[in-house]
């Protein structure tokens, strides 16, 4: 759960930065989708291809963090250097002609880390998005309410509460350190990626069972 707050932190922290350099969200597709809906019916095309983009290389970013913890020796480390050695580079992309290029590599990013930890204990845990989080959280108080007494909901809180603090951290960051912030985030992403390293193995495989039905 701490290694779930802590990507959650990362994903909160750099959605928060990207979304003051660029405009844009970087892993809360849901409103990129809403957003790019808005810039078609007002006819600003640019816009809602980028955003469309956007939308596209979060899906493969989830693709090809499936296909690194699969290939790879150490699951999790590898997700999360891959996620950061992705924002490293968009951080050099400081040049306006670039901006839709570091857009895009730190979307790509997003979606890379989803695939570090996809459950815990057999129950969904969403890391770069936390709608689905809350949701589970409220329906769990409401059987709670109803009488039953499985309290493995609970949580379903700790993203939302590593959203909440990284995008405050984010948000900081962005605006003390604006030239700096990606690359800030990339190193944040790389000494998270590190920690992982003190996880034991029998405890990482336990990041993949099958969801709670």
């Amino acid at each position: 759960l701490a290694l779930v707050a802590g990507i959650s932190f990362l994903a909160g922290m750099t959605d928060a930065v990207g979304l003051m350099l660029t405009g844009d969200f970087v892993s809360f597709m849901t409103g990129n989708t809403t957003r790019a809906a808005i810039s078609l019916a007002q006819g600003n095309l640019a816009h809602a291809l980028s955003l469309l983009l956007a939308i596209l290389l979060f899906v493969c970013g989830n693709a090809l963090g499936v296909i690194v913890a699969r290939l790879a020796p150490r699951r999790v480390f590898s997700v999360l250097a891959a996620a950061g050695l992705l924002i490293g580079v968009a951080a050099f992309l400081n040049a306006p002609s670039l901006r839709l290029v570091q857009f895009g590599l730190v979307v790509l990013s997003m979606g890379l880390v989803n695939a570090a930890v996809e459950h815990v204990e057999g129950l969904p845990i969403g890391l770069t998005y936390v709608t689905g989080a809350l949701s589970r959280f409220g329906r769990g108080i409401g059987r709670f309410l109803m009488g039953e007494r499985r309290f493995d909901w609970w949580i379903q809180i700790v993203p939302w509460l590593g959203m909440v603090s990284g995008a405050v951290c984010g948000a900081l960051t962005g605006y003390w350190m604006q030239p700096h912030a990606l690359a800030i985030v990339a190193l944040a992403a790389m000494a998270l990626a590190l920690a992982t390293l003190l996880v034991p193995q029998h405890l990482q495989r336990r990041f993949g069972h099958r969801a709670a039905r």
